[in-house]
């Protein structure tokens, strides 16, 4: 899309996405193509958004980085110009636009870093829906056993102290201890490689 034209859609549903933890929105353009786009806090059904550079700053809109003022809130933000949203797109996060300069754009990242942006970089006004996603615990196996089955995530995960010694190198012994140094060099085989992997320093923090 060029960015000097401003592109119309409206929401027609909000949809859970099993492959992320937000929710996106599938959105119907006016020349009748079909989006899916990231869901900020604030938007619904039916709610027209726009995307290009004289979009009004408001949830849901995307724009130019150039055009979006200071202190605003923004989501899935691109690292490039046309390379799509890259940051600020897990559910409950966002990105503060914090100041404008001769051909660059900084940008405070969730992580808290600051980055140097091309201004021409696209993003979303607003905050990823699903925040306190985390705050809930789980209680029970069972419910993280559904959790990370959706996810095809290995569950559950057995500590190497509990297993017996021929199936991992901190098993057996006559209680659970790793029985040897955990530290292991980069070049340690498969199947010894366990541990603190080329650790720089072991021990608290």
């Amino acid at each position: 899309m060029d960015q000097d034209q401003t592109v119309l859609g409206v929401v027609k549903e909000i949809v859970h996405d099993p492959a992320r933890c937000a929710p996106v929105a599938r959105v119907v353009l006016d020349n009748d193509e079909e989006r899916y786009i990231l869901v900020p806090e604030g938007v619904y059904v039916g709610q027209e958004i726009a995307c290009g550079a004289s979009a009004e700053i408001k949830p849901g809109n995307s724009l130019p980085l150039a055009e979006i003022p200071e202190g605003i809130p923004i989501c899935n933000i691109e690292s490039n110009p046309r390379a799509g949203g890259q940051f600020a797109r897990s559910s409950g996060v966002y990105g503060i636009l914090i100041a404008h300069d001769v051909g660059k754009t900084v940008v405070q990242l969730p992580s808290g870093e600051m980055k140097w942006l091309n201004p021409q970089c696209m993003a979303t006004i607003g905050v990823v829906a699903g925040g306190g996603r985390t705050d809930k615990p789980f209680v029970k196996a069972g419910k993280k056993y559904h959790k990370m089955k959706s996810k095809a995530g290995k569950y559950p995960r057995v500590r190497g102290v509990a297993m017996n010694v021929v199936d991992h190198p901190f098993g057996g012994g006559g209680w659970q201890h790793p029985g040897r140094p955990k530290t292991v060099s980069r070049n340690t085989p498969p199947g010894r490689k366990v541990g603190s992997i080329a650790a720089r320093r072991t021990g608290k923090r």
